[in-house]
């Protein structure tokens, strides 16, 4: 695979999410091109691509579409960095390239989910994606997570494909019991 095929992914993964509008139909249609994405990844990732700082997980740009309907990062994740508990918002599609990367799961118990007060999270399970694994997620209901590398495992890294320009998420805080949207900051390629 080459740049020319991420070309053919990009637009490939354009077709397949306007042609299927549920969002767990788009992820079940897009996990496979993710598949074969991260397999070649080390023919078309640029070091820009692998940037990171030890100030926390670090996400650069690959490809953002003009409309803003898409998204590809390549997120570096050095040992002992996490993302703050969040939700997207939208759908996404994942793939290890490198190292093991962790996500552990939370439940909203609180009934009313346009709500950002009086929200109560249990915490879930827990999933280990190794290189060259793949996991989705639908925004309904929220898919709402922490995602890192423990201090003691190398880092990773990891494509990550949105159903929307990833700007902005949502932040929980469990003592708090609130929600807050967020900006994130990313690398441009």
């Amino acid at each position: 695979m080459t740049a020319f095929a991420l070309e053919s992914f990009i637009a490939q993964a354009a077709a397949r999410s306007c042609s299927h509008p549920d969002p767990a139909d788009c992820v079940l249609a897009l996990a496979p091109l993710m598949l074969d994405l991260i397999e070649h990844a080390g023919t078309f990732l640029e070091p820009q691509h692998y940037r990171s700082t030890s100030a926390g997980y670090t996400r650069n740009l690959i490809y953002q579409a003009s409309d803003s309907s898409l998204s590809l990062y390549a997120l570096v994740w050095l040992p002992g960095q996490w993302t703050p508990i969040h939700d997207h918002g939208s759908w996404g599609v994942v793939g290890v390239v490198e190292g093991v990367l962790e996500e552990r799961s939370y439940v909203r118990l609180s009934p009313d989910r346009g709500s950002d007060g009086d929200i109560d999270l249990a915490r879930g399970g827990i999933i280990l994606l190794r290189q060259g694994a793949v996991t989705s997620f639908v925004p309904n209901p929220d898919h709402i997570h922490v995602t890192g590398v423990p201090a003691e495992r190398p880092r990773a890294v990891s494509l990550h494909l949105y159903g929307r320009t990833m700007s902005d998420f949502n932040i929980y805080d469990v003592g708090a019991r609130t929600r807050r949207r967020i900006e994130v900051a990313h690398n441009e390629s």
